[in-house]
């Protein structure tokens, strides 16, 4: 599709915020107008061709931050809004964790029935075992001391939910440009704001313009001349409450490599005892993890997780375990080429062993299946914000960020709540998520558990 010469709304990037903000900001305007909106997405690539399509694709509430939990809540509502679109199985979310997280877990569930998202929870070592083994005979975690079963959550298929969004932008009008790499923005004299998107294939003008480029938002950021250096005013988390702890200033990115990889097995092999497909399992523990068929010893001490689901694309099951920060200064990150195609950054040689060694202390089913694991390159850098949590927020006026630390995926409820702060409103939902929030200290709170958006 040709660039157009202008639109009102230039939309930089096709995953799943781009996409799902789209969709509805064509709704509102729609409604509002009578008339087709004037709505454009550019790519570098093509739809999906970042993070989101190479995402996991687990949707799930379950998140320590009380600013975290309602945005998931109200994300899950629109991926059970049209599941046969979006390709999404609600099949239910569980975190298994040892005595370390219980408190944490406890809270969580808490406020999920505060907020009337239904989960049950169970806690003592007995009980949860007793608990597991209704769903999966052959579960054998030994240090689980409290489970929280989310009953709404699931996932998604990455590629064929982004393609259902797609279509439903594509059909209230928006126009989805691929192979368009921007390369600088046009500004009016003396004004922060921007009326003209600069790309390899000419210049659009524009009135609003939205960057949600997973990954690549540095060199978005850059182009903007926004801070590459930000100050966090420090002290004891406060749930978004100011404090007036020292101020440090840190660099606005940091890159983290994610772990996620394939277990090769029939598609039926990973179901529950009633032949169902069961719930994604979120596994944290402290017992040490070693390896059944080598006496190899995989993790001595400290905490561990791991995830895993049902996988369609490949076949068998999919999962992943804790990110590690790239130790490089976010500037020397080479973010091209992405994933499974970059020559320097994918799953690390340890991750095979270690995610298959904790299936298998997760479940008999698992043992001895090591040599069924895929092995080819995977995962992708997820850009992380100061604090690992997301950023929406306007700048230069005209500019709507979001940047999201890798949840993105899960998020699809975020593109609704920023194209109605595009036509006006305020999202409570968003506001804890400001930029400003750093130098107010107004910081989320963070859990006990190895992930660092947890």
């Amino acid at each position: 599709m040709a660039l157009p010469q202008s639109a009102d709304y230039v939309l930089i990037g096709a995953g799943i915020h781009s996409l799902s903000l789209a969709w509805r900001l064509s709704d509102l305007l729609g409604a509002r107008n009578g008339n087709d909106p004037s709505i454009v997405v550019l790519d570098k690539s093509d739809i999906g061709a970042g993070a989101s399509g190479i995402a996991c694709g687990v949707v799930r509430n379950n998140y320590f931050q009380p600013a975290m939990r309602e945005l998931m809540a109200h994300s899950v509502g629109v991926w059970e809004s049209d599941p046969e679109a979006f390709h999404y199985q609600s099949v239910g979310y569980m975190q298994i964790s040892p005595e370390t997280m219980h408190e944490d877990v406890a809270q969580i569930y808490a406020e999920q029935q505060a907020i009337g998202y239904e989960s049950t929870f169970v806690e003592g070592k007995d009980d949860c075992r007793r608990y597991m083994k209704k769903i999966v005979e052959d579960w054998q975690m030994e240090d689980t001391t409290s489970v929280l079963h989310e009953k709404r959550g699931g996932f998604a298929h990455n590629q064929a939910s982004l393609e259902g969004l797609a279509a439903k932008a594509r059909a209230r009008g928006v126009q989805i440009v691929p192979q368009c790499r921007v390369t600088g923005f046009q500004r009016d004299n003396g004004s922060q704001a921007v009326r003209a998107v600069e790309t390899d294939q000419g210049t659009i003008a524009c009135e609003q313009i939205v960057v949600a480029v997973g990954p690549w938002v540095r060199d978005l950021w850059a182009m903007l001349d926004l801070p590459q250096q930000v100050s966090v005013r420090s002290g004891q988390e406060n749930n978004g409450q100011e404090n007036n702890g020292k101020a440090t200033t840190v660099p606005m990115w940091r890159y983290w490599q994610l772990e996620e990889g394939v277990l090769q097995v029939d598609p039926s092999y990973q179901q529950t005892n009633d032949g169902e497909t069961p719930p994604v399992f979120h596994v944290d523990s402290e017992q040490p993890l070693i390896d059944k068929q080598s006496g190899k010893e995989i993790v001595k001490e400290g905490i561990w997780g791991v995830y895993y689901k049902p996988d369609r694309n490949f076949g068998g099951v999919q999962g992943g375990a804790a990110p590690y920060k790239i130790d490089l200064e976010a500037d020397e990150v080479a973010v091209d080429p992405y994933g499974p195609e970059s020559p320097q950054f994918t799953a690390s040689k340890t991750f095979p062993d270690m995610w298959c060694c904790a299936l298998a202390a997760c479940q008999q089913r698992f043992e001895g299946k090591r040599s069924l694991y895929l092995e080819e390159p995977s995962g992708g850098v997820g850009c992380f914000t100061p604090d690992s949590f997301p950023v929406f927020d306007r700048f230069c006026d005209n500019v709507y960020v979001i940047a999201d630390s890798n949840h993105g995926y899960k998020m699809i409820g975020v593109g609704h709540l920023v194209a109605e702060e595009l036509l006006g409103a305020t999202s409570a939902l968003l506001e804890p998520f400001r930029f400003a929030r750093y130098e107010r200290g107004a910081l989320h709170p963070t859990s006990k558990s190895p992930f660092p958006w947890s």
